[in-house]
């Protein structure tokens, strides 16, 4: 059986915790693409991971892929390690492989990704400015030095030269300058940490599969961030739906695979962009504070709003989620009202998607429904029997409004604070 994960929302659903929660049922957990901009924190008893590259599997010891659709900063990749290794967590070639075709961000391509976001003045994206953008830019224009480029020298030294004389302009026009020596050296010396890693994980990947082996494949943004049907330009540069699995890990089955959307039982989102249900009065303030809402890599504080049905039905069909699982519902308990967005009103238009227009998004007023408050706690609870009334009648609703079931509810951050609803593995 195989399962991929993506969050429906603009990212930071749970997805950490909700993968490291399956990992216990599965043999591979396979990250497919992004960079070291998103991260998953995860909990066990007093214990916090925070794993930015790493998949979540690799806290249960579990068999992991990096997949050569993840843009990777092979520096940022061995800090990672060497954290986890402190605190006491296995890293080493019989539980972690990186694919070998890996394109990899450069110093150069994060001090692109600040000329980049300066240029832009008052519009700025919202770049963490950690070269994901700039790398993958690098990575479609052919240009890119793939970690298998490191055995090489001579292949090496001419593609750094290369790369450094297409940019050169933009260099010297902002007073910067780039060391091809020192660049070399540098990825010479990181190589020598991550070479015992590498291997043609396509390859590896489908032999696993043919042995009937349980693989879970993660991703880092939510889907709201897709390159294509995100609120672009206010978008991370990979497409993060599900289909992306398959070009970014070089898995080639799909027979019985199940699409898992990991949805907030609110929205949140970090960065610049449009949010038709973004609050910013005292409940926006309280979803944020109780929800702790600052981002795992980043530190920002994510903005909160309400609900939006529009836009997780969206992002359920064009991901295929065959079934929705919902966190953070605990967040929610002392409001005496909660709202859901059922649709959008754009002048006198009744829309139930997302207009991709950057113009019609802007003159969006949310159509909402109102239901009444549980004000009971549902933190910890295990079972979807003890959920408070109202608090069932909210998801139950939620379940109707997306077109899909929701089969777990996540109550708090540990493995355990979770209701398996339909018996999901």
């Amino acid at each position: 059986m195989f399962y991929t994960v993506i969050g429906t929302q603009w990212g930071d659903e749970g997805k950490g915790k909700i993968v490291d929660w399956l990992a216990s049922k599965v043999d591979v957990v396979v990250r497919f693409q992004g960079g070291n901009n998103a991260g998953h924190t995860i909990k066990i008893r007093n214990k916090i991971f925070k794993l930015s590259l790493l998949p979540s599997g690799i806290i249960r010891g579990k068999k992991c892929i990096i997949g050569n659709g993840v843009v990777l900063d092979p520096w940022a990749l061995v800090k990672e390690i060497k954290k986890l290794s402190s605190q006491n967590i296995k890293v080493d070639p019989s539980n972690l492989m990186i694919a070998e075709n890996i394109c990899l961000i450069l110093p150069i391509h994060q001090i692109i990704d600040e000329f980049n976001e300066n240029l832009r003045g008052s519009e700025i994206i919202g770049t963490t400015k950690k070269g994901i953008g700039p790398a993958y830019e690098d990575k479609v224009g052919r240009r890119s030095i793939r970690l298998c480029d490191l055995n090489d020298n001579e292949l090496l030294k001419n593609k750094i030269n290369n790369l450094i004389n297409f940019h050169v302009l933009r260099f010297k026009k902002n007073n910067k300058k780039i060391n091809s020596s020192e660049l070399f050296k540098k990825l010479k010396n990181i190589h020598k940490s991550l070479k015992k890693y590498v291997q043609p994980t396509w390859k590896i990947l489908n032999r696993l599969a043919n042995r009937n082996e349980t693989i879970l494949f993660e991703g880092a943004q939510g889907a709201l961030l897709d390159l294509d049907f995100g609120t672009y330009p206010y978008v991370t540069s990979s497409n993060t739906l599900s289909g992306q699995i398959f070009a970014g890990s070089g898995f080639g089955r799909r027979d019985n695979h199940q699409i898992l959307g990991i949805t907030k039982a609110y929205t949140t989102r970090v960065g610049s962009g449009p949010f038709p249900t973004e609050l910013t009065d005292s409940i926006g303030n309280y979803l944020g504070k109780k929800g702790n809402e600052f981002g795992t890599v980043t530190k920002r504080k994510r903005r909160c709003g309400w609900f939006d049905s529009n836009l997780v039905k969206q992002t359920v069909k064009i991901s295929g989620v065959n079934s929705i699982i919902l966190t953070k519902l605990d967040v929610l308990d002392d409001l005496k009202e909660i709202k859901i967005c059922i649709g959008y009103n754009i002048e006198g238009k009744k829309y139930d998607y997302l207009p991709s227009s950057e113009s019609m998004q802007k003159k969006i007023i949310p159509i909402y429904k109102t239901f009444k408050g549980w004000q009971t706690s549902t933190f910890g609870t295990k079972k979807w029997s003890d959920l408070p009334r109202n608090a069932k009648i909210y998801i139950s609703s939620i379940e109707k409004l997306v077109e899909t079931n929701v089969s777990t509810i996540s109550t708090g951050p540990e493995r355990t604070q979770t209701i398996n609803k339909k018996n999901l593995l």
